[in-house]
């Protein structure tokens, strides 16, 4: 039974990663080849990404994975979404690609508003209102009269523009393009009246592509540097989300999920998306799945409050590793006060601790005196926003939501699961923490012709990387 290796590219926006994926006769391993650091870059006053230092990342993983013996026999590449770079009409890249954080999108929703209603925005694209989404970035670059936008012939979202630098191929996968507001995810289609409105051609958009598509072979000059060969490229489920729902390893659709990290993301998995005055309420957003899929999720703060918290304690010289927060937690269990971790008052401040005194203060609740309070309090409101999300999801789906699925790094928490699993009344079923470049990894799997779809992917993981189950207590 011929032995395969999918490399997996899974760069977030601190850092990548090379993972290797190995299917021998339906066993399924993953493996880490090499891990570089990632991060924005500020130049006169713009914040960019700089791509060609993720590029030469990308050569050397592949360079050992040469001199490992590892014969690739395809790469896939997920990202961050909504950013993007310029290409030129001679096939240039157009100067490094601004980046999300980018402060000349403040205030650009309500002057694009001004063009297009919003609710006519949310109707086209069913995508959550985001200052720095793709169409809002466009539209500023317009006004700005960015010289990168004024002489390009494309745009390529960042997944992208790295596939094209290792293999001279320009396309737009779709998951990723989903993520931008100018993507109808009824028509799968560019809407090209919001590009028109935002003063950009549709044109510099190229040919959709659906995951598990070929993009093209490493270019010569590449094949020769790193030596492993002209092996093809997969446009794989490129947003990193859409990766890691790939991999929940559910059994049927009657699944929520939870992708648990610094950000949390939680939805369901629909043939369809979900265009609704109450998903327009609420500020759902309708993203690209593998198989024509539709993930409908919110965002929800995640173990951002604790990890600010951390870095205050470390600097007063209290310093915890993670088995020591779980015992903090577990020594202040009978604290009961909770705070919305998704109140704008806990986006950025000075002191995440001092932030919670003060919102508890405001609404009349017992502060945190403790370490231990803070984490339980911390753990304790991300299990009742958990619920609440669920209890809107459960509203507007059309299935009975019997499970809920926790991938990333998240699922390893897992005081916060059994939590969870109390708060919202049905399993919480934890695992893999991996799960992005898993989902990339199989999506290349089915690409080669090894798998016959998601539900036979999922099956293939649960196997692989069996995940823990927590009922509720109550």
């Amino acid at each position: 039974m011929k032995k395969y290796n999918f490399l997996a590219f899974d760069i977030g926006a601190t850092s990548g990663r090379a993972v290797l994926g190995i299917w021998e006769n339906k066993h399924f391993e993953m493996k880490e080849v090499h891990r570089f650091p990632n991060a924005i870059m500020e130049l006169h006053g713009k914040y960019y990404w700089n791509i060609y230092k993720i590029y030469e990342a990308l050569k050397e993983a592949l360079c050992i994975c040469s001199k490992e013996g590892y014969k690739i026999d395809s790469i896939g590449i997920d990202t961050w979404g909504v950013d993007f770079g310029y290409i030129a009409k001679d096939g240039s890249l157009l100067g490094l690609p601004r980046a999300y954080r980018d402060p000349y999108t403040l205030g650009a929703l309500e002057d694009f508003f001004k063009k297009v209603p919003a609710n006519e925005v949310y109707g086209l694209t069913g995508i959550q209102f985001m200052n720095f989404n793709s169409l809002f970035q466009l539209f500023r670059a317009n006004e700005e009269r960015f010289a990168p936008l004024e002489a390009a012939e494309q745009i390529l979202f960042i997944p992208d523009l790295l596939a094209y630098l290792l293999t001279g191929s320009c396309v737009c996968e779709y998951t990723e393009a989903s993520t931008s507001q100018f993507l109808n995810p009824k028509t799968k289609k560019i809407e090209s009246s919001l590009l028109v409105a935002a003063g950009v051609s549709p044109s510099l958009v190229p040919s959709l592509v659906m995951p598990g598509t070929k993009i093209g072979e490493l270019t010569e000059a590449l094949t020769e540097e790193t030596g492993v060969g002209k092996i093809p490229v997969i446009a794989v489920a490129s947003h990193d989300t859409a990766s890691a729902v790939t991999a929940v390893p559910a059994e049927n659709p009657r699944f929520a999920y939870l992708s648990s990290g610094t950000w949390s993301l939680m939805g369901i998995e629909t043939e369809e998306p979900i265009i609704t005055e109450e998903s327009y309420k609420n500020n759902f957003t309708n993203e690209g799945g593998i198989e024509g899929t539709t993930r409908f999720l919110k965002n929800i703060t995640g173990m951002w409050l604790l990890e600010q918290c951390r870095k205050e304690w470390e600097k007063a010289g209290r310093e915890y590793d993670y088995p020591q927060i779980v015992s903090l937690a577990k020594a202040a269990q009978g604290f009961k006060t909770t705070v919305n971790p998704d109140d704008p008052c806990f986006a950025a401040p000075a002191s995440m601790t001092t932030a919670i005194t003060d919102y508890c203060k405001e609404h009349g609740l017992t502060p945190p005196s403790s370490d231990s309070e803070f984490v339980y309090c911390i753990f304790r409101s991300l299990a009742v926003r958990y619920k609440e999300i669920l209890e809107l999801l459960k509203g507007m789906a059309s299935f009975e939501i019997d499970k809920l699925h926790v991938i990333g790094g998240g699922s390893k928490n897992d005081l916060l699961n059994q939590m969870t699993a109390d708060e919202i009344g049905i399993p919480v079923v934890a695992g893999p923490s991996e799960a992005t470049a898993i989902g990339n990894c199989l999506v290349q799997a089915k690409a080669a012709g090894l798998v016959e779809d998601r539900w036979a992917m999922r099956q293939i993981i649960a196997e692989a990387f069996p995940p823990r189950i927590f009922t509720p207590n109550k």
